[in-house]
């Protein structure tokens, strides 16, 4: 039996916390080889979703007494539940991209989604199929090679989709699409609104920002989108662009120290954001300026 390669690295530190100390995220993501033969996968304190990339590769899989058997296909992924370690066998070398969700927030989204405290165990599983967990994949896959420019706040926000979509497809039961019955209360959402304003310059956690409105993860999310009408990243994201635009009219200031104070990775991915949201870029934005 051959031992699997070291490729369970510390987390980014753009994903560390940002007090300083060093937790684990909500979600995050790597790249990982896969050997050929026979391994024990590594225990980890996450659920770790393994998402098949590449060429279809013939592979078992034991967990206990159990073994199943199949053909792993490009974007199929297999779920091993936090602190329990799975046989592979693998007929050639492949490359897998791991996702690692903390179980806490498993918790949280059982809770909202009314499944009680036994929802949220995940069961192993292999060989499935979904194309919103694939999406979900490939977002984080993009952040982490672009070195996280959407922040803890976009990585926080894909982190509690997956943990919905995937009670949703466990429990059979589908993820709540609808719009919740009632918003964030208008005193809550006013002090929210007033400490992302205050903040916006700092790489800001969903867990921040439920916490200021005073309820969980998985409720306060629906709540926000209910009350402004938009996803909470994609809110702070237009309050971002709205800042940078306002400096660039001032004119007194670079494009580097208007992206940092607007709360942006890069003065590239201000102009990247920018031109998504306004349709123009900086430079035109200055240039009507004067």
């Amino acid at each position: 039996m051959s031992d699997r390669p070291a490729c369970y690295p510390s987390p980014p530190a753009t994903l560390l916390s940002s007090t300083g100390a060093e937790r684990l995220p909500l979600l995050d993501v790597l790249t990982s080889p896969v050997p050929s033969g026979v391994f024990q996968s590594p225990r980890d304190d996450r659920h770790v979703l393994c998402l098949h990339l590449g060429d279809p590769v013939p592979v078992s899989y034991r967990v206990g007494d159990r073994e199943r058997q199949g053909t792993r296909l490009h974007g199929q992924f297999c779920v091993v539940p936090a602190g329990s370690s799975t046989r592979w066998t693998v007929s050639r070398p492949a490359r897998s991209l791991l996702l690692r969700l903390r179980p806490s927030l498993m918790a949280d989204a059982s809770d909202a989604m009314g499944l009680g405290a036994r929802g949220a165990e995940l069961a192993p599983s292999i060989h499935i199929r979904d194309a919103q967990i694939e999406h979900i994949g490939w977002m984080m896959q993009a952040e982490d090679h672009d070195g996280y420019p959407g922040g803890r706040l976009f990585a926080d926000s894909l982190a509690t989709a997956l943990a919905t979509r995937l009670l949703a497809l466990q429990s059979r039961k589908g993820a709540s699409t609808s719009e919740p019955s009632r918003a964030l209360p208008a005193w809550r959402l006013r002090h929210v609104l007033e400490y992302i304003e205050a903040h916006l310059d700092e790489d800001l956690t969903l867990a921040q920002l439920a916490g200021v409105a005073g309820f969980s993860l998985s409720h306060f999310k629906p709540l926000f989108k209910k009350a402004t009408g938009v996803p909470v990243h994609r809110f702070v994201l237009g309050r971002r662009v709205e800042r940078a635009r306002m400096r660039l009219l001032e004119g007194r200031m670079s494009l580097t120290e208007i992206a940092l104070e607007a709360g942006f990775a890069h003065s590239s991915h201000m102009a990247r954001c920018m031109r998504r949201v306004l349709g123009v870029s900086p430079s035109q934005i200055a240039r009507s300026a004067q």
